[in-house]
């Protein structure tokens, strides 16, 4: 019996061994671009990786969901990080380039409302005051006009730019129409300036990712919709509404052929229920998991 378990001992140390140095001999490169909510997500998972793949190159860009879209149906970019499904014009452009793919959740996201630490009257909003600030053609320039009770101050608003799927997302969810939308506000695709922006000015309101909230809760207030405020339990369950959603990673199939992609893509898989909740989002369940591997 002893005998039995050392051999036993022996040969699952040589599979581990081989294991490790088939990891250190693969290299090359995987590219990645899209969301800035994404971004958080595959960048944790990529770290990890690189640990035990140094010699893969995994280059990650941050071009909004819309503008990796653009590289990933002409075949430049292997993986697209994005905050929405894809339309259905980057379907008839992949298609016309021949790029096959795969779409991958990959966590659960809300889409989070924030304003500075020294508001004190807009901490709860209604999906209605939300469209009627943000929607095309809006003339609400103060928050008295959103509710009398409230100052007549100026708003600045920030949010993410137009080749963002947030900014698809939000503008669907709150004002009807993907793309419908004001524009007179402050854009950018770096959630980090728009973080700052809305932490630096009394008077701002800005959306983006959960997780920029959750990472930035000491600087900024959430504003609850309806009377629900995002959090893992309200984004799991999707009483966070109309802004609770899934955010995905597509995969060129024909990359996933090449030994470095299927590697990354297979322990992004199976490494994101631990990672998901590190950075700020909410995972899908282990069987969820499962599945999207299974597909590959």
């Amino acid at each position: 019996m002893k005998n039995l378990f050392l051999l036993l001992t022996t040969f699952i140390t040589l599979i581990l061994i081989s294991n490790v140095q088939a990891a250190s001999k693969l290299k090359g490169k995987v590219s990645i671009d899209g969301s800035s909510t994404v971004f958080p997500i595959t960048e944790a998972v990529a770290e990890e990786f690189r640990n035990e793949y140094p010699r893969v190159r995994v280059n990650i860009g941050v071009s909004g969901t819309g503008g990796g879209f653009k590289k990933f149906s002409v075949g430049e970019i292997d993986i697209n990080n994005a905050s929405r499904s894809i339309k259905d014009k980057e379907k008839k452009k992949a298609q016309k380039n021949n790029i096959d793919y795969a779409v991958v959740p990959v966590a659960y996201d809300g889409i989070t409302v924030v304003i500075n630490n020294k508001n004190t009257w807009a901490k709860n909003m209604t999906a209605a005051q939300l469209k009627k600030l943000w929607d095309a053609g809006s003339k609400i320039t103060t928050w008295k006009q959103l509710d009398s009770s409230w100052p007549d101050r100026k708003i600045k608003l920030y949010g993410p730019g137009t080749d963002s799927g947030t900014f698809d997302y939000f503008t669907k969810a709150i004002n009807g129409k993907s793309g419908k939308c004001r524009f007179d506000f402050m854009k950018s695709e770096d959630d980090n300036v728009l973080v700052s922006g809305v932490a630096g000015d009394k008077d701002a309101l800005g959306f983006f990712g959960y997780a920029y909230y959750k990472e930035n809760k000491t600087k900024l207030q959430a504003v609850a919709i309806d009377g629900v405020g995002p959090n893992m339990k309200t984004i799991n369950n999707g009483s966070y509404k109309p802004l609770s959603r899934p955010i995905f990673i597509y995969v060129n199939k024909a990359s996933y052929k090449r030994a470095e992609v299927k590697a990354f893509i297979d322990f992004y898989i199976k490494s994101a229920a631990g990672l998901v909740g590190d950075v700020g989002y909410v995972p899908l369940s282990a069987a969820k998991y499962k599945e999207q591997l299974s597909k590959f």
